[in-house]
């Protein structure tokens, strides 16, 4: 579980995030990481039961805390947070799963962030031609619980692409050039010894949409497999 230790490293960071604080702080650094390690090995567990994932071990899924600061006006070398992310395995399992941990700031996310053009146009067209399906997975009571009532977010554009209709009921999808959902977490939450249970339960809420964008990008639009 995470712990209040893990928190107030993370606070401290903040707070004095310089190469020298953190040299200096290093030995605490590498217990809280291996903390969180555990703990993303103990997700994965719960994961696997229910999707495929690429990343083998805790650690394959966690992100650097070292930024990269060479096109940034921020150069603080250090991340605040804690960052996991879970790529799904094969060809045929589309989008991802993160987490996020921070204090006051911890969020589960998922979904297509920045799809190539090709998948982008396949989405949309996938979108179009099956609006009902879209909308039952998005207004399910266990989206709905989970991710609010506009649980799907991303960058869009101001009006319908080029060979789309304006008046296609699903325009206000078909805009979208990221497909995002997310769920914020209360620090309570965080420190709680079933964390990675309710992280896991909002994952398995995101699976229907993720299932059904995976089927779009790799079957045609006879439902044969590409």
């Amino acid at each position: 579980m995470i712990t209040k230790s893990n928190f107030t490293f993370l606070k401290n960071l903040a707070k004095n995030n310089d190469r020298d604080w953190f040299g200096a702080n290093k030995t605490t650094y590498e217990a809280e990481y291996n903390f969180v390690i555990s703990f993303a090995d103990e997700l994965l567990a719960l994961m696997s039961e229910h999707d495929k994932i690429e990343n083998d071990s805790g650690k394959k899924s966690m992100m650097r805390i070292y930024r990269d600061v060479r096109f940034s006006k921020d150069k603080s070398p250090y991340k605040s947070h804690w960052g996991l992310r879970f790529k799904r395995a094969t060809k045929q399992l589309r989008g991802g799963y993160y987490l996020h941990i921070e204090p006051g700031n911890t969020f589960v996310g998922g979904g297509f962030m920045g799809p190539e053009p090709s998948d982008l146009k396949l989405m949309r067209e996938g979108i179009s031609a099956d609006e009902k399906t879209i909308r039952k997975i998005l207004n399910s009571n266990s989206f709905k619980d989970n991710f609010g009532e506009h649980g799907l977010h991303g960058e869009a554009l101001k009006s319908v692409p080029k060979g789309f209709n304006t008046l296609d009921p699903a325009a206000d999808l078909i805009k979208l050039k990221q497909f995002l959902i997310r769920k914020d977490f209360s620090d309570a939450d965080v420190l709680s010894a079933d964390f990675a249970k309710k992280v896991n339960d909002s994952f398995i809420a995101m699976r229907p949409f993720l299932d059904f964008m995976s089927y779009i990008l790799t079957h045609d639009s006879n439902g044969i497999p590409l």
